[in-house]
């Protein structure tokens, strides 16, 4: 028995076997004289899921197990019953749907059962709670659980009416804590099942997360979802424990999710400190050297992933041996790798993992147009998204017009029947292509004059063509689309935008003032640039113009005597923070932050740049009482304001932003404007409440900014949603004890169950999982998709050995179908009552803001001193 106990513990990541530092030294001592005793590293297999990860429960997890099991007592129709199972008697144990289904009855902020599960895995992870036989993790099945202390007999008498109380407001406090843990503690009792265990839903729900830990970013797609069934999460409770000795065989490679190691080496000591997110051991897979260091963990409870040899040896194999190279003069010029067959569309058996930009072309008007595509198949689209990253337009269209006009050295009254055939077909999948194009980045096409003279150019040469009448069909609908278009640019044209000095939204300063106004690179723009002495001059520039000519030119107007070489472009933000513009930035007017201010300065001066005084002041806005003003309404104008600017950026924006404006040397302004926007939200709700000296004004101020929240989530202005939790969440909010204690528990519990939805952890999951159900029109969280954009950008290469890396522009180009999808469909909602509409429209455009935090933090201290 006590050998089947040790081996459970060893499995867990605890138990005797396992070396601590008091035994290291003596351990290498040994080494050194003698050989290892066995090639065979002791890596745990698979943890059994059913047991706890840690040795004692935390003392969170224990008062909440307290207090969970006190309601369940006390409740005399609750499940927490004696039971007879197999002719032993059970104290106080229930079954898993049954506490699931307690749970739901219980709080409003736990809505699906899944989440339930995943709160009682939380309990069953650290002790709390356990399976009567130790052999389930939690499963909202009909297996019995019972609570630690019904099973050591340390549970005491009935609940007295004090404890029953406790318990009740420890539930209130702590529930929302223990709902975050639930996502966490069901993807680790997925990582301790074994493989064959693990169905295609946590197959998904693992292959999510590898996707999002950059120590894997270099593997392929299809290795992490191979990884997916097969890698390991480990647990080790105590510092000290050695995980592997230096000349071990090395069997397996680690990742870091929580805690530190250090890294050991004979006669040197400890050379590295390893922390969460780095791993270790890598080279056990590719080689069969031995360990090069021992590693020993740092802290208690750390947590790892653990990849096997084999199993990452067999995946390789598998990989290469499903992977198609397609080679010219002895190279690689298009990989493709075997992908499964979806039911009922044989066509396509290969995705494009990487290759020359030209044989990607190539390889896509050869097989995916023409309807030969399946239904799941994105290459297309994704190389329509992202071509300009690896194969600019000007190189597309010359690559389109060779693949057309490839009958131009032969004479087609001479030519083969096969051969015309051919040359037709050629220049049907150029139509296509310029017709998928054009569906795909709408504008962008039509905004380049290359690829307008090119459509023109092809659609004079179909008209010709007497056999290509289905082209010239799909070709006239696309001249109908750009004569559109160029209109709608004419009556557009000349639009001038201003950046008023006292730091409001950028706004038209004539012309056009209809909604979703696109902000143009043409578009002028009128700002103002200062200089150390705060004096300024007005500039007026395309949105288009560099740092370097405006720079030049403020200066010419500045009187400053200094070659543009010895100049910067600068903001000053209004904590007096400097960010300096490189010479080929552009869009830098729209790009500032909400209080920032643009100044020109020698480079020798910089630090001679203070901010404005009035940069510490609110933001000039529409005197108007937001307390006055129906929420819903608000929440109403807010939603068209917002989807406007939304509606505004191209998706090609995000590209633009994640790899450099100046590459492209293209404009971010509409995404820079929508980003702007979120700050602007996020901190209106900061200055509206720190400038409320009134205790129980500040409090109804509070309770109306979620009541405004909850608004702009039924509307799915998730944007404007997050924007408006996360001032709530600022620090200078969130200290305002007496200002919160004042709210009612129904708003507290509406708030908590807010901050749970954007709770950051595992990458957002809670947020992910709640926009994954929705239907467009949505108004997404922005600041989100950038940061997947940047992840995808730097976690991963744009070139590997000289092809482009596909999956890079796949992983790219997901993000902006995000985006596309969101508004794939127009919003339409109910108006509310039409009292005040100008008024509230005028008020939402330009909030009162301050962005100092320094300034919001000590006017939170002014109206609620703190308690000494």
């Amino acid at each position: 028995m006590n050998d089947i106990i040790s081996n459970c513990k060893l499995k867990n990541g605890f138990g005797q076997s396992m070396q601590t530092t008091s035994t290291i030294q003596s351990g290498i001592n040994q080494q050194q004289q003698q050989p290892s005793p066995t090639k065979k590293q002791l890596s745990p297999d698979h943890p059994n899921p059913a047991l706890p990860i840690t040795e004692a429960p935390s003392p969170a997890m224990s008062r909440m197990g307290w207090a969970l099991r006190t309601l369940l007592v006390s409740d005399n129709t609750s499940c927490l019953k004696d039971r007879k199972v197999g002719g032993k008697f059970i104290r106080k144990c229930a079954p898993g749907t049954e506490l699931v289904d307690w749970l739901l009855n219980l709080s409003p902020i736990v809505h699906t059962r899944t989440q339930a599960a995943g709160m009682w895995q939380a309990l069953v992870e650290e002790g709390v709670l356990s399976h009567v036989a130790k052999e389930q993790p939690f499963k909202d099945k009909c297996f019995l659980y019972r609570f630690k202390v019904d099973e050591d007999g340390t549970a005491g008498g009935a609940p007295s009416s004090d404890d029953v109380s406790q318990a009740n407001d420890h539930i209130r406090e702590a529930l929302p804590g223990l709902l975050h843990r639930g996502p966490d503690a069901t993807l680790r009792m997925i990582l301790r099942k074994p493989s064959h265990e693990r169905t295609h839903e946590e197959l998904e729900l693992v292959y999510e997360e590898l996707l999002h830990i950059a120590a894997l970013s270099h593997l392929s797609t299809s290795i992490k979802r191979e990884l997916a069934s097969i890698i390991v999460f480990e647990a080790h409770a105590h510092a000290g424990t050695v995980l592997f000795n230096q000349g071990d065989e090395g069997r397996s490679w680690y990742i870091l999710l929580k805690g530190s190691v250090d890294v050991v080496i004979h006669g040197k000591g400890t050379v590295a400190t390893l922390k969460e997110g780095d791993d270790f051991g890598k080279l056990a897979l590719i080689n069969d050297a031995p360990r090069a260091a021992t590693i020993v963990l740092k802290e208690n409870n750390c947590h790892l992933l653990r990849v096997d040899k084999e199993h990452f040896n067999r995946i390789l194999r598998d990989v290469e041996a499903n992977t198609l190279r397609l080679q010219e003069h002895g190279k690689d010029v298009l990989i493709l790798e075997r992908v499964a067959k979806q039911r009922g569309h044989s066509a396509f058996k290969y995705t494009v993992m990487s290759g020359t930009p030209q044989k990607m072309l190539e390889h896509l008007l050869e097989t995916r147009l023409g309807g030969q595509a399946g239904p799941n198949d994105p290459f297309l689209d994704d190389f329509l998204l992202t071509h300009i990253v690896f194969m600019p337009t000007p190189i597309l269209i010359d690559e389109l017009a060779s693949t057309y006009h490839a009958d131009t050295e032969v004479d087609m009254r001479t030519a083969s029947e096969e051969d015309q055939e051919y040359f037709m077909t050629c220049k049907r999948r150029v139509v296509q292509f310029i017709q998928r194009w054009v569906l795909a980045v709408r504008h962008a096409v039509f905004d380049d004059p290359l690829a307008v003279e090119f459509i023109e150019e092809i659609a004079t040469d179909v008209e010709q063509e007497g056999v290509l009448q289905e082209e010239a069909s799909i070709i006239h609908h696309v001249l109908t689309q750009l004569s559109r278009y160029q209109e709608d640019r004419q009556m557009n044209a000349s639009q001038k935008w201003k950046l008023p000095p006292n730091g409001q939204p950028i706004c038209l300063f004539s012309g056009n003032t209809h909604s979703k106004t696109v902000i143009r690179p043409d578009d002028d723009i009128i700002f103002r640039v200062y200089c150390a002495d705060h004096t300024y001059c007005t500039l007026r520039f395309p949105m288009a113009a560099t740092a370097e000519v405006i720079k030049a030119c403020a200066a010419d107007k500045l009187q400053l005597a200094r070659m543009p070489e010895d100049l910067l472009l600068v903001e000053v933000k209004s904590n007096g923070e400097r960010m300096v513009y490189k010479d080929n930035d552009v869009s830098i007017p729209t790009a500032l932050s909400l209080n920032g201010r643009i100044f020109v300065s020698p480079k020798d001066h910089l630090d001679a740049l203070t901010p404005l005084p009035e940069q510490e002041l609110p933001t000039e806005a529409l005197d108007m009482d937001f307390e006055a003003l129906p929420t819903k309404d608000v929440a109403y104008h807010m939603t068209l304001f917002d989807w406007d600017l939304f509606w505004a950026v191209h998706e090609y924006e995000l590209l633009y932003h994640t790899f450099g404006r100046h590459h492209f040397n293209k404009i971010t302004s509409n995404l820079d404007v929508f980003i702007r926007r979120f700050n602007e939200i996020q901190y209106w709700v900061v200055t509206e409440i720190v400038s409320t000296s009134n205790l129980t004004k500040r409090m109804s101020l509070v309770k109306k900014f979620i009541k405004l929240a909850a608004f702009c989530k039924e509307y799915q202005n998730l944007n404007a949603f997050f924007a408006i939790v996360m001032g709530l969440s600022n620090m200078a909010v969130s200290r305002l004890s007496q200002t919160w204690d004042k709210l009612p528990s129904k708003f507290r519990k509406l708030f908590t169950e807010y901050e749970a939805l954007i709770d950051p952890s595992r990458n957002h999951r809670a947020y992910r999982m709640s926009v994954g159900k929705l239907q467009p029109p949505v108004i997404p969280f922005m600041p989100l998709l950038l940061k997947d954009m940047t992840f995808a950008h730097e976690g991963n290469k744009t070139s590997l050995d000289g092809l482009v890396n596909f999956e890079k522009m796949h992983m790219m180009a997901q993000t902006m179908r995000t985006v596309r999808y969101c508004r794939s469909r127009h919003l339409v909602l109910d108006p509310p009552s039409p009292k005040n509409e100008n008024e509230i429209r005028q008020y939402i455009s330009c909030f009162r803001t301050i962005d100092n935090q320094r300034v919001l933090t000590a006017m939170s201290q002014k109206v609620e001193p703190r308690r000494s």
